[in-house]
Parts: C-alpha cells; sequence; structure tokens
C-alpha cells in the first residue's frame, strides 16, 4: 500500500454510512473495511499487546456481544448464514465474515483461511499496529492504496479508535436526528442496543455514557460492553417497550460526544458529509469526498458509475403522529443545533 494516511468513516449509523461504503467498494484503489471494528466492538481494543494468536480468537470465534446482536439476520449481514452449503450458521458465524470479508470479496470463507496465518504469524505488539498490518495485507492482497474503515453506529467507539491511530483522518457522515431514530427504530441490532440500555437504566447505570466517554479506559469500556452481553437475557429484553425518544437521545449523544472528540480537528483531517446533500448532489459530493481521502484517486469513470447509488428517499418523521413528532424533536434538539438542522421540520430531500 502507499503512504496515504487512512480513514474512518464515522456515524451514528442508519444515516447512509453503509451506502458511502459500498460507494468506496467500488473505487479500484480504495480498501473499504465495511463493519470490521463495528462487529469487534470495543473488545477490540481490550488487550495491550496482544499476541496473533488471541488476535485470531478476536476474529474467528462469535462473541457473546455478536450473539446477542445477531438475534435475527438483517440487511447488512452479508454472510450467507441461510445458505446450507455455507461453512457457519447465525448462531456461530466468525465475527469478521460477518460483514468485513464478504464486504470484500464473495470467496469470502477463502479469503479467511487465507487471512488465518497472516494474523497468527504476528508477534506481540500493541493492538493497533496489529490491525494496521492487517489492513496493509488486506489492501496488498486486493492491490489497494489506502483503507478506509466504516461501522455503523461507530461513534460510540470514536473515544477509543481514534487514539490508537492518530495519523487516521475523519469523515463524518450524518443525517437528520429524527430520521435517524425512526431509521434505528427498525434495525434489529439497533433496537437491541436500546433495550439493552434501558434495562442498564433500571439498574442505575447509563451504560451508554459509560460506553462513549473519552476519560474512561479501553479495558474498562470493554468489561462494560461484556457484561452488556453476559448478564443479559435477550428473551427478557424490552423490546416494544423502548420509545422513539430513547433512540433520538442515543443519536443526540453520540452527535455531540463526536464534536467533543474531533469536532476541533483541522479540514485537513475532518470531513462533515451530510446524508441529505448526498442525495441531492451525489457527483459533486462523492467527488469532495474522494479529493479528502486523496485527490489522486480522483476517477472519472468510477464517479460517472457510483453517482447514480444514492437516491432521494421521503420522510418518514413527516408521516408519525404529530405529538411522537415534538417528542423525538426535543430529544434530538442539541444534536440537531449543532449540525444546522432546521427544528421547524425533517430536513429531507423528496423529490
Amino acid at each position: 500500500m502507499t503512504t496515504i494516511p487512512p480513514v474512518f468513516i464515522l456515524s451514528t449509523g442508519r444515516c447512509g454510512s453503509t451506502m458511502v461504503s459500498n460507494i468506496l467498494n467500488r473505487h479500484p484503489r480504495v480498501l473499504s473495511l465495511s463493519e470490521f471494528f463495528g462487529f469487534l466492538g470495543l473488545n477490540a481494543f481490550r488487550h495491550q499487546r496482544p499476541t496473533g494468536d488471541q488476535m485470531w480468537r478476536l476474529y474467528s470465534r462469535q462473541s457473546a456481544r455478536t450473539r446477542l446482536f445477531l438475534r435475527e439476520p438483517f440487511d447488512e449481514l452479508l454472510y450467507p448464514v441461510d445458505d446450507p452449503t455455507a461453512r457457519f450458521t447465525l448462531r456461530n458465524v466468525p465475527t469478521i465474515l460477518c460483514v468485513a470479508l464478504p464486504h470484500l470479496t464473495d470467496r469470502h470463507e477463502n479469503l479467511f483461511d487465507e487471512f488465518e496465518p497472516v494474523v497468527r504469524r504476528q508477534p506481540r505488539q500493541p493492538v493497533a499496529d496489529h490491525y494496521r498490518r492487517h489492513f496493509e495485507w488486506l489492501g496488498d492482497r486486493f492491490g489497494r492504496d489506502v483503507w478506509v474503515e466504516r461501522s455503523g453506529g461507530s461513534l460510540l467507539l470514536a473515544s477509543t479508535l481514534l487514539p490508537h491511530f492518530p495519523e487516521a483522518r475523519v469523515i463524518h457522515v450524518y443525517r437528520d436526528g429524527r430520521e435517524t431514530a425512526l431509521s434505528m427504530n427498525r434495525h434489529p441490532p439497533f433496537r437491541t442496543l436500546l433495550a439493552i440500555f434501558r434495562k442498564f437504566r433500571s439498574w442505575g447505570i447509563d451504560a451508554a455514557a459509560l460506553m462513549v466517554k473519552a476519560e474512561h479506559p479501553d479495558w474498562l469500556k470493554a468489561q462494560i460492553e461484556t457484561l452488556m452481553a453476559t448478564v443479559i437475557n435477550p428473551d427478557r429484553l424490552p423490546y416494544d417497550q423502548v420509545p422513539l425518544a430513547d433512540f433520538a437521545e442515543l443519536w443526540s449523544l453520540m452527535i455531540e460526544m463526536g464534536h467533543r472528540i474531533f469536532g476541533h480537528f483541522p479540514p485537513d483531517r475532518l470531513l462533515p458529509v451530510r446524508f441529505e446533500d448526498v442525495q441531492a448532489d451525489p457527483e459533486n459530493q462523492i467527488r469532495r469526498l474522494i479529493r479528502f481521502i486523496d485527490p489522486r484517486l480522483e476517477d472519472d469513470a468510477w464517479l460517472r458509475e457510483v453517482a447514480t447509488v444514492p437516491r432521494p428517499t421521503p420522510s418518514k418523521f413527516q408521516q408519525i403522529d404529530p405529538g411522537e413528532q415534538a417528542a423525538i424533536t426535543e430529544a434530538c434538539r442539541p444534536g440537531l443545533n449543532r449540525l444546522g438542522y432546521p427544528l421547524e421540520g425533517a430536513f429531507t430531500q423528496t423529490s
């Protein structure tokens, strides 16, 4: 790979970041890593200096956390769990086979086998150096010049990720929080996450705040996440008792925390990307995005192809009860003000 500094696409999730990841995946020189850290979660940085064997166990075994969030399939899960010829099922698919490797190739099981000795032979070293070596190997394997990692809801990981990769830049993808909250409410992993947070609140624990705050050490965040996955009985979670306002509050919390963590970055390290702008003017917004990663990556043929991917979508927020609209708007207010969205109506392109 070249010396182009890596990039993290950070977002609340349910805001178009998967679309951006798919667009970059079509670029012949970009290694688009989708949900690599999203499925590893905070356990990705639990060990300060792991061995190669420890890293492979992290990649190849399904954790209690992953099992909890795979209660049912969802669109972003790329491994063919329903295929009778597949090696793994929903209950034992390895972490990096859920999305990350199938995003790169249809021959994901072969890549999984090829990747194992690469990971295992690494010496004991700082955990971020393991990831750098692994991503460089994948980049060379696919002939790419720069890696870009994107995980849904990655603002929950931002305070852990960025200190480990001080050379990385950030693309912050965001969307009107009211539309995002409604999308979270329909998404199985987010419904599970919010039901867990609600259960912990009933015990007097604000798990969301504990996970995102930068001042908490990595091991503590990982312990909280492990605790969430091991003490919770998924069959007893209050999935249907989570109000829409809870999703809106989580969105606003992530937006505010993201601002504290990287809002001070200079323009060469931070690119804000508004989902609605990409819908309205895909060619110019995607050109802006690839120029931020590296101007040498501009490719007119690729741009013409991927500019057809974004599509305007009608507002779901405008279709719900006015009382719910008011509650969601109020819960989103801090984040909406931070990002410059109008409070009087969802900012969604409809034509």
